[in-house]
């Protein structure tokens, strides 16, 4: 672990973004330029303390998972995400079906969308990042781990993960997520982890074992859908999905047309926050 070049780097890439850059507001004139240390703290998920020691050189070694909320909360691109790897003592994460790293010009989209739910997923169904609106529709999707990240494994393994859609689009929910999976297992290959949720599903659910073998394959995003709020019922939504260029990560963007009962769902959805949502 080089600690100087560490250091250095975070500084220089937090002095070069703006609040604007990361969807923060400007607020009162700043007296240095760039974010401030507990800003970048906060969107990487992590204490100021132990972001100002690593600025300092004198932090321990930040394991990947943290280093994974730096790239995001800088805004690294690609390259500079393996730097900031190679740096702090780590390989950079494979390259081929990483989920890790957000593409930085989906995020430029997202830190724009503070009046509408958006989350970035990845190739896997994993939600990578969402913003308030997404987590108080649809609760905190990233707060998964190991093959639960996955929504396609969790649809098939969580009976509680239905609720939010109404029994009628169960059917075509589950045969959108195999395909779904079916088109990343085809780029990733059965050796990756889209190979690995696979062989773990089939183990786990009838359900998926006899979808899989239709061989359907489509990323299919449906433009309107009908999701269950625990407190304002059903809402009714369009759904538009924004793709990186390798269609490894997408932005979905759920919107209401206006002055209907949907957008006025969504008004009260920001009103509400986050509610507690049914195991």
């Amino acid at each position: 672990m080089d600690r100087g070049a560490l250091a250095d780097f975070l500084r220089r890439r937090r002095e070069a973004l703006r609040p604007g850059d990361v969807g923060l507001p400007e607020g009162a004139r700043r007296r240095a330029p760039g974010l401030r240390r507990e800003e970048v703290a906060a969107l990487a998920a992590m204490s100021t303390d132990y972001y100002t020691r690593l600025e300092q050189r004198r932090g321990p070694q930040p394991s990947p998972n943290l280093l994974a909320g730096l790239a995001r909360a800088l805004r690294l691109t690609g390259d500079e995400r393996d730097y900031l790897f190679r740096v702090a003592g780590h390989s950079p994460p494979e390259a081929v079906g990483t989920a890790t790293h957000v593409a930085p010009a989906l995020l430029r989209v997202l830190d724009r969308l503070a009046d509408t739910p958006a989350l970035i997923l990845s190739n896997l169904g994993e939600t990578l990042v969402q913003n308030r609106l997404s987590a108080a529709l649809l609760g905190d999707r990233s707060r998964h781990t190991g093959l639960a990240r996955s929504e396609v494994y969790r649809w098939f393994t969580e009976p509680g993960e239905r609720w939010r859609y109404p029994a009628e689009d169960h059917d075509r929910q589950s045969r959108a997520q195999v395909a779904n999976l079916r088109a990343a297992y085809g780029s990733m290959g059965p050796r990756s982890r889209a190979g690995e949720l696979v062989r773990a599903l089939r183990a786990a659910s009838a359900e998926f074992a006899e979808l899989w073998d239709r061989h359907e394959v489509a990323q299919r995003f449906a433009d309107h859908k009908t999701l269950i709020h625990p407190e304002l019922g059903p809402i009714e939504l369009d759904c538009q999905v924004l793709f990186t260029e390798d269609q490894s990560q997408a932005l979905l963007v759920l919107t209401a047309p206006p002055r209907s009962e949907g957008a006025e769902k969504l008004r009260l959805l920001a009103v509400l926050g986050h509610e507690r949502f049914p195991a």
